[in-house]
């Protein structure tokens, strides 16, 4: 909505949100989530045409188009749990909408929801809209978490599905004529609602597939002496696979890409397709393992046992870029680490600390094994080991030398990255080791 209200001086954007805090923190000089460029995108805009309030009310009746993004997490109880995605933020921002519209309106899925979600939508507004003409889109979004703003000044691709009538034509062309302020039109794809809200699940999909895949091909270069990095390079050549997406780590994670493909396994499960299902949930499979092997590797070249021995832990985000620690792997190496007894220290240049002990001890939960410190120098002081989990640029420029005198000996690097020179870190004393290395 911010680089809308910054691309399109002239359409009014008005981003509402029942949370008086999280909007006043959208008005405030420090926004509620950390993303390079977005503060001078948000400050632009803000007061000349872009907005944020908590009068949802009156946002809705003035609106022409009305986008909805809400959250929709992985089902945690009942039918689905686990996989299904849980609809009730949808269900309830489309009663919202039919209460407050006092005329037609364009509906913009933005969430990430299952194929059909709008079919939900639509029975909603057309039972409680008192003959109030709806249409609905769904206009998934592709932006990636630490380049988005980036991605969304220049993106690959605006997808934008609707209903296959006249009605759903106009409605169409009107969210197109927004995007085409300054997304070149041939970059913009119009399909109907089912191939929108499907692609969004299968792109993420496949992006994980590529994260897992070569994840799976890391380990065997451990047992066999191949480097993975070499690997992904070769094969990377080819123009048919390409580079893109096939750098070994400690696993993914974010918002989007587990709770994505354990929903499209349930929507397999549901259309009746077990095999597609297992297939796809294999990616998963794959990527929680990857994590847990993370975690035993450090365990076990630390003679087996990391019981009161302290580790440092670089990163806690799930990736570079961004404050965002949903489904990180930091939170996964933090737990199993600390099962093992061993003093976990945690540094992240973003994260705040009681964000990090919230994910990894839960609300309210408290644990003398975990510490979070405010600098990497201060979590390596007297480390048994250094585990860097988060790719940060600052990592790559750290004084090693210093804090491999700092440390217990014999001292452990273990790059859950592969962003550092292990042959430089070897050279200072390090035992360091890398994924797929």
């Amino acid at each position: 909505m911010a680089m809308i209200a910054l691309k399109a001086p002239d359409i009014e954007v008005r981003v509402v949100d029942m949370s008086a805090s999280r909007i006043a923190a959208w008005n405030s000089d420090t926004l509620p989530i950390y993303e390079p460029g977005l503060d001078e995108v948000v400050r632009t805009a803000r007061g000349r045409n872009l907005f944020f309030s908590t009068d949802v009310k009156g946002a809705i009746e003035g609106a022409d188009i009305v986008f909805v993004a809400v959250n929709t997490p992985t089902k945690s109880y009942g039918v689905g749990a686990g996989r299904a995605a849980d609809l009730r933020f949808i269900e309830s921002v489309a009663r919202t909408i039919a209460e407050c519209a006092r005329g037609p309106k364009i509906i913009v899925e933005k969430s990430t929801i299952p194929v059909k979600t709008s079919e939900t939508i639509k029975d909603i507004l057309a039972e409680n809209s008192r003959g109030i003409a709806f249409q609905v889109l769904s206009n998934p979004e592709f932006l990636a978490e630490g380049t988005a703003v980036a991605d969304l000044v220049s993106p690959d691709r605006v997808l934008i599905g609707g209903e296959r009538t006249p009605e759903g034509d106009l409605a169409v062309k009107t969210l197109v004529d927004v995007y085409a302020r300054w997304v070149p039109r041939e970059r913009i794809i119009t399909t109907n609602l089912w191939s929108a809200e499907l692609s969004k699940l299968v792109a993420n999909a496949f992006l994980a597939q590529r994260i897992s895949s070569i994840n799976s091909i890391s380990a065997l270069c451990e047992a066999t002496g191949a480097d993975i990095d070499e690997v992904a390079n070769a094969i990377g050549r080819d123009s048919r696979i390409g580079p893109k997406f096939l750098k070994a780590s400690v696993g993914f994670g974010g918002s989007c890409f587990q709770k994505d493909i354990l929903n499209l396994v349930y929507l397999c499960e549901h259309f009746g397709l077990p095999e597609v299902a297992s297939y796809w949930e294999g990616v998963v499979k794959m990527n929680d393992w990857q994590k847990r092997r993370f975690a035993s590797r450090i365990v076990q070249t630390l003679y087996n046992s990391v019981a009161d021995k302290k580790i440092a832990v670089l990163g806690f985000a799930f990736k570079k870029d961004t404050n965002d620690t949903r489904e990180s792997p930091a939170i996964s190496v933090c737990r199993d680490l600390i099962a093992e007894q061993a003093r976990v220290t945690v540094y992240d240049p973003k994260v705040p600390a009681d964000e990090i002990r919230r994910d990894v001890l839960g609300k309210d939960a408290a644990n003398p094994l975990l510490s979070v410190v405010s600098s990497a120098y201060e979590a390596a002081l007297g480390a048994h080991a250094v585990a860097v989990v988060t790719e940060w640029d600052e990592f790559k420029t750290l004084d090693f030398a210093r804090i491999y005198e700092s440390m217990s000996k014999p001292a452990f690097l273990f790059d859950g990255r592969n962003v550092l020179d292990l042959g430089k870190l070897r050279s200072v004393g390090f035992r360091a080791t890398g994924i797929g290395k």
